[in-house]
C-alpha cells in the first residue's frame, strides 16, 4: 500500500531586514522573475510588494518590505509600521542579514522587533538567511552564521546567494515546511498582485536611482498619472497596441531636480530609456513615456504630501 501524500501547503512569508540587506534581489530569485525592483540604494523598496511561488506541493506567497530602521522623518514611522503591520499577519519571517557586512545595530534593531512580536502572539517561526554569501570566503560565512546564532532563537539558519542561486532551493523547502496545510491562494501562473501603474512607478524609480548621490533615494517618489492607449492604435486591428504612460517624478529641492534632469535633460532622457524597456516588457505593449520631475518640498514629513504620493 502507498502512503498518504503530504499535504498542499500554502501561506505568506514576510521578508524583513536592514535597508539594502538583500530582501528585493531574494524575493525575485526565489520567484524566479523580477517582482520588486532592487538597488545598491538604501530605502529602494516603499511598500509591500507580494511575489508568489507555485509548486506542486505548495504556494509560497512572499511579502518584500521596506527596510526596517530608525527613523528620521515621518515617511521613515510609516514604512516601518507598514513592516509591523505585515510581520503581524504572516505564516512565516524571513530575517535576511547579508554576509558581506558585520551584524550591527541594525540588525540588533529587528531581531528586538522580532523577538517582541513573537512574545505578543503566537510565535511566528523566523528563518534567518545569510544573504550575499558568494560575496565571502568560507571562513568569513561561518563567523556570520555563528553571529546570526547568537542574535537570537531563530527556527533555521540559512546561507543563500540570490545572485548565484546558491541554496534558494533549499530556502524555499525550509519556508514550505513551516507553512500550514491549505489550499493554492492565487491562481496557477500567477506571480504577483501588485497593480500595473505601480510596478510602472517602481521601474521608473529604479531606473532614477542608477548612479545618483546618496541624499537622494530617500527624496524621490514617483506617480504614474496615466497610463492610456493611443488613439487607433489600441490593438484592436491586430497590430502591436501602443501605451502613452505619464509619469511624475517628485523631490524635495531644487538641487535633486538638476540632478534627475541632468545637463540638457540627458540623465531624465536615459531614466526613460532603462525604464521604458522595463515598462514594455511589463505591460507587452510599445511605450511613449512621458517624465515630468517636480518638486514637492519636504514631502517626507508632510502628512498631506505623503497621503497625495501614496504614503
Amino acid at each position: 500500500m502507498t502512503g498518504t501524500p503530504p499535504p498542499f501547503r500554502s501561506g505568506f512569508v514576510c521578508v524583513v531586514g536592514r535597508p539594502n540587506a538583500g530582501k528585493s534581489t531574494l524575493t525575485n530569485a526565489i520567484v524566479g522573475q523580477k517582482v520588486a525592483i532592487t538597488s545598491g540604494r538604501p530605502q529602494t523598496t516603499r511598500h509591500v510588494v507580494r511575489g508568489i511561488v507555485h509548486r506542486p506541493d505548495a504556494q509560497v506567497v512572499l511579502v518584500d518590505t521596506p527596510g526596517l530602521h530608525r527613523p528620521r522623518t515621518l515617511l521613515g514611522e510609516r514604512l516601518n509600521d507598514l513592516v509591523r503591520d505585515t510581520l503581524s499577519e504572516v505564516d512565516a519571517v524571513v530575517f535576511c542579514l547579508p554576509s558581506d557586512q558585520r551584524v550591527g545595530p541594525g540588525d540588533r534593531y529587528i531581531a528586538q522587533q522580532l523577538t517582541a512580536l513573537a512574545e505578543s502572539r503566537a510565535a511566528t517561526p523566523v528563518v534567518a538567511v545569510a544573504t550575499k554569501s558568494d560575496l565571502v570566503p568560507k571562513g568569513r560565512l561561518a563567523e556570520h552564521l555563528m553571529a546570526i546564532a547568537e542574535l537570537g532563537e531563530w527556527a533555521d539558519i540559512v546561507p543563500v546567494s540570490a545572485v548565484g542561486g546558491y541554496q534558494v532551493d533549499t530556502l524555499v523547502d525550509v519556508l514550505v515546511g513551516h507553512l500550514p496545510p491549505g489550499p493554492a491562494l492565487y491562481p496557477d501562473g500567477e506571480l504577483t498582485d501588485e497593480p500595473e501603474a505601480v510596478m510602472v512607478a517602481e521601474l521608473v524609480r529604479e531606473a532614477a536611482l542608477e548612479g545618483v548621490r546618496d541624499e537622494l533615494p530617500h527624496s524621490l517618489a514617483v506617480v504614474v498619472d496615466e497610463i492610456t492607449p493611443r488613439e487607433g492604435r489600441d490593438g484592436s486591428d491586430g497590430s502591436p497596441p501602443f501605451l502613452d504612460v505619464r509619469v511624475h517624478l517628485f523631490v524635495e529641492r531644487d538641487s535633486q531636480k538638476a540632478i534627475i534632469i541632468g545637463k540638457a535633460g540627458s540623465r531624465l532622457r536615459e531614466v526613460g530609456s532603462q525604464a521604458r524597456r522595463g515598462i514594455e516588457a511589463l505591460l507587452g505593449a510599445k511605450v511613449y513615456l512621458d517624465l515630468h520631475v517636480k518638486i514637492a518640498k519636504d514631502w517626507q514629513r508632510d502628512p498631506k504630501q505623503l497621503r497625495r504620493l501614496g504614503f
